[in-house]
């Protein structure tokens, strides 16, 4: 007998013992198995919100090993038919395969056919044993047989389809179909499913990128078994065969590498990672940021991140303009802390409504001013004298954000930045004045962050891609009415050229020495954030927020797909009001020490004090005022309810259960504030 011959006897003989193992010695030589571990790795994923991947890490050695999913039912008839007939009734030794086995073998003197059940496989390949020596053989059927006892049938199918080698370093169904055919295992055409069954046998061999003849033959081989067996039709099989085998190898998915990479850092031992993103969206975001700059030659880079402000979710996260060393691709934008330029001053304007120090038509003086050495200018060099607050929030003028921001004095602004849930950072020291032009350190996320709490109406709202990230109570960043009335101006601005007009609320920035380049803005339904620099921080001559960053903001917009979703209607208790029929102290704003300087005879409420829970007495609500300069104007929200008071106290009707800003503004324009909670 030739060797090949007596290698076919004992492969039978051996498999013959092993389906022999009866009585409690074979019983307990089985249950003392040793098995290897049977949670191989698998490979990390990050899915999107409708399960899509987005991006896949292979395992420590660096192969592609998924975890199989949902699989298409004839590719599974197709391997139990053509691998282990009688798989579902064996205990993992198939006694009739073996007879076979032998036989064969004995007739022909060499091996006509295997023996080794889908458990014999999982056996081997779990601990990556050989086929060819006796030794490895028994231990193949030991294992499988405790394998049997230990696991169900779907289970040990499960490691079948993680782990059977499909060429390269892909392991297991998925990896397979994901690499070779660039969709997912559930739905399989007939070839597909044949080529999938036929690659573990010799996956090298028949690699289909590397030896697409080769493929095919194997392929064709086991549509004709199926045939023979009636798991196919003679005419599905024919037609089958006709499909050409695919002749490469596709990437795994990599979207959004930088957010991935951060979230898999900061939740170590999860997966798969379920995310809030749109995969297409960051797909075409992608694209466009790889794009946009392109015959640039200044080095520069961008990000852009994208949220639904009415759930939090973040929807696309784009890092830089790609994912690489070169341009310093592998720097994670959204997440630098970078100087926001004017980019702060709808939230400054904002703050400034709320208590009542100025309201959209409240005219400003747009002129040199020097704040104890500070002597801030406007971007365009010019002073443009008396102006309305709308105008200057939409011309980006420098002077008034400064002098509301004197007004509010820096700390409240730097207060309600971290209400927003943003987290600044200064340069050293108490905030100054300066923070109104980007004298502080943001991210972009930040800004996102912000503009989402100004679009749902002043609430604070959190972003995340993790779903369970954005729970919780949310504090108030400004009034409803002010939110309101910032987007409303914002939503005004003229669009870049050659930009769809529409109805989208942004404003844009450019930090001090041109070092970024800013434009965010948001719709009833979306917040946009974009950044273009360089991510070293030096600087970029000539770039600015308005001509760099915003057409790219709307280019992101019209990726959304739809038009934008309008902004909404003005809350009933907004004050539009032109200049003339605004209460005196307000239509024209006056310069004061807002906190810098100590006024002893500026108003301060007496009654109701900050943090108040008051109960109403028929719907109205009890105030004082100490000092301050009659004639005194009461505010509730921004809106005036009672004006031209000359004494203390009054009694201001209208009012319901809720939280509630008051404001009272004496003859000269100070203004005293309370937040309160009315019951």
């Amino acid at each position: 007998m030739t060797r090949r011959a007596a290698s076919a006897l004992g492969l039978g003989l051996a498999l013959a013992l092993g389906a022999a193992v009866a009585g409690e010695a074979g019983r307990n030589w089985v249950a003392q198995t040793q098995l290897p571990p049977l949670s191989p790795a698998l490979s990390v994923e990050m899915r999107g919100a409708e399960g899509d991947l987005l991006r896949v890490y292979p395992v420590e050695d660096g192969r592609w090993r998924l975890a199989p999913g949902a699989v298409d039912p004839l590719y599974l008839r197709m391997l139990t038919a053509y691998e282990d007939r009688r798989f579902a009734d064996h205990h993992g030794v198939d006694p009739w395969a073996a007879g076979r086995a032998l036989w064969q073998a004995a007739r022909a003197g060499g091996v006509v056919s295997g023996a080794s059940t889908l458990t014999m496989q999982v056996a081997r390949l779990l601990e990556d044993s050989g086929t060819g020596q006796w030794a490895g053989k028994l231990r193949q059927l030991r294992v499988a047989l405790a394998l049997e006892q230990r696991l169900s049938k779907a289970e040990i199918l499960d490691l079948y389809l993680a782990l059977a080698p499909v060429g390269g370093n892909l392991e297991g169904l998925r990896a397979a179909t994901l690499a070779y055919f660039g969709k997912e295992p559930a739905r399989l055409t007939p070839a597909e499913a044949a080529l999938l069954v036929a690659l573990p046998q010799s996956p090298e061999a028949r690699r289909p990128d590397r030896a697409p003849e080769a493929a095919k033959a194997a392929r064709d081989r086991v549509l004709q078994r199926m045939a023979n067996a009636g798991v196919l039709t003679g005419e599905a099989a024919r037609a089958a065969r006709s499909e050409p085998v695919p002749r490469l190898r596709r990437p795994f998915p990599a979207l959004a590498p930088h957010l991935t990479d951060r979230i898999r850092r900061e939740n170590p031992g999860q997966g798969p990672y379920h995310l809030t993103l749109d995969a297409e969206l960051q797909a075409r975001l992608e694209t466009l940021a790889a794009e946009a700059l392109r015959g640039e030659t200044r080095a520069l880079s961008m990000a852009i991140l994208v949220a639904d402000h009415r759930s939090g979710a973040i929807l696309a996260s784009v890092g830089s303009r790609g994912f690489g060393p070169q341009g310093q691709g592998f720097v994670d934008m959204t997440h630098a802390l970078r100087s926001p330029g004017s980019t702060l001053k709808p939230l400054i304007f904002a703050l400034a409504f709320d208590r009542g120090l100025a309201q959209p038509e409240t005219l400003i003086d747009d002129r040199p001013t020097d704040f104890a050495g500070y002597r801030p200018g406007n971007f365009d060099g010019q002073f443009h004298g008396m102006v309305s607050a709308a105008e200057a929030l939409r011309l980006s003028l420098n002077l008034p954000a400064v002098l509301l921001t004197e007004a509010l004095g820096p700390a409240r602004l730097m207060a309600a930045l971290r209400r927003a849930g943003t987290e600044p950072v200064l340069p050293g020291g108490a905030p100054g004045l300066a923070i109104a032009l980007g004298g502080l350190g943001v991210t972009l996320t930040d800004l996102v962050q912000l503009y989402a709490g100004l679009a749902e109406g002043g609430q604070a709202r959190p972003i995340s891609a993790l779903p369970e990230a954005r729970a919780g109570d949310l504090p108030r960043i400004t009034s409803r009415a002010s939110a309101w009335q910032v987007g409303q101006i914002l939503s005004q601005l003229a669009p870049p050229p050659g930009a769809p007009r529409d109805r989208i609320a942004y404003k844009t920035g450019t930090s001090y020495g041109h070092l970024d380049a800013w434009a965010i803005g948001f719709d009833g339904a979306h917040v946009v954030g974009v950044w273009v620099g360089r991510p070293d921080g030096s600087a970029v001559p000539g770039a600015f927020g308005g001509e760099t960053a915003a057409p790219i903001l709307f280019d992101a917009f019209q990726h959304l797909g739809a038009r934008p979703t309008p902004l909404p209607p003005p809350p009933p208790e907004t004050l539009i009001a032109a200049n003339t029929l605004l209460p005196a102290p307000m239509r024209v704003f006056h310069r004061r020490g807002g906190g810098l300087v100590a006024d002893a005879s500026a108003p301060e409420l007496a009654f109701p004090p900050d943090g108040a829970l008051v109960e109403l007495t028929q719907g109205a609500l009890p105030v004082r005022v100490r000092r301050g300069t009659p004639p005194f104007t009461w505010l509730v929200n921004g809106a005036p309810v009672s004006t031209a008071q000359r004494r203390p106290e009054a009694l201001l009707p209208g009012m319901e259960p809720g939280f509630a800003d008051v404001t009272v503004i004496d003859a000269e324009g100070r203004s005293a504030r309370a937040s309160i909670r009315l019951n």
